[in-house]
């Protein structure tokens, strides 16, 4: 699918890695909390009579992901929220489209990323229980960049301009929801049907939707 392609212009090859961790201040700038970083306006650690620094030492993960998170930039369509701003390995990103069949609703994905991030893509899941071809009733996530087509130039950015992709433009031909992904391709209107009654909190083939609009 596409998604990469739209992803990639919001990429930059990573530079330097900052060394200091995260306060637990926040902002918000169109609409993307961001977490204040130590070291990017922040105050510098103490140290110890040694001269060593006091703090705990931190995977490439988790280094790599500072960077990423002061770079963030999502736009009005999606917000991130850090349950501890001390951890910046964990946290949310809610997504709503403003247009395509399921405008005006809010989808919650759960971020996890792992220790060798970025050599290794981060875990995405849906929370949000939705009728999608890419995405199954179970949460799981069918989007190229990652999977087979991530690379460490990638980042956060780019997987959340992927996600609102898929809200834009399904891709039946690599699904996860395969009843929603031939309903897709056989008949539209019919798709566009069964989704509006998911936001509106019906049952589909036995499964409860929550209502979202």
């Amino acid at each position: 699918m596409e998604a990469e392609a739209a992803a990639a212009a919001a990429v930059e090859t990573p530079s330097s890695e900052p060394t200091d961790t995260a306060s637990t201040s926040t902002n918000t700038t169109g609409g993307v909390k961001k977490v204040s970083l130590l070291g990017i306006g922040g105050k510098k650690k103490k140290t110890t009579e040694q001269g060593k620094v006091n703090a705990k030492r931190r995977t490439p993960g988790e280094i790599r992901i500072q960077k990423d998170i002061a770079e963030l930039d999502a736009g009005k369509a999606a917000v991130i929220d850090f349950p501890n701003a001390n951890d910046l390995t964990e946290f949310t990103v809610s997504v709503t489209p403003d247009t395509g069949y399921w405008n005006g609703a809010t989808y919650i994905f759960h971020f996890a990323i792992p220790d060798h991030y970025p050599h290794t893509p981060p875990k995405v899941t849906c929370r949000t229980k939705i009728y999608h071809p890419n995405i199954n009733l179970e949460g799981n996530v069918c989007l190229n960049i990652l999977r087979e087509d991530w690379k460490p130039v990638l980042d956060i950015n780019a997987v959340i301009y992927g996600l609102i992709y898929l809200f834009y433009e399904p891709n039946p031909d690599d699904p996860l929801n395969h009843e929603a992904a031939e309903l897709f391709r056989n008949n539209i209107k019919q798709f566009e049907k069964v989704v509006m009654r998911t936001l509106r909190g019906a049952y589909v083939d036995g499964e409860l939707f929550d209502r979202l609009i």
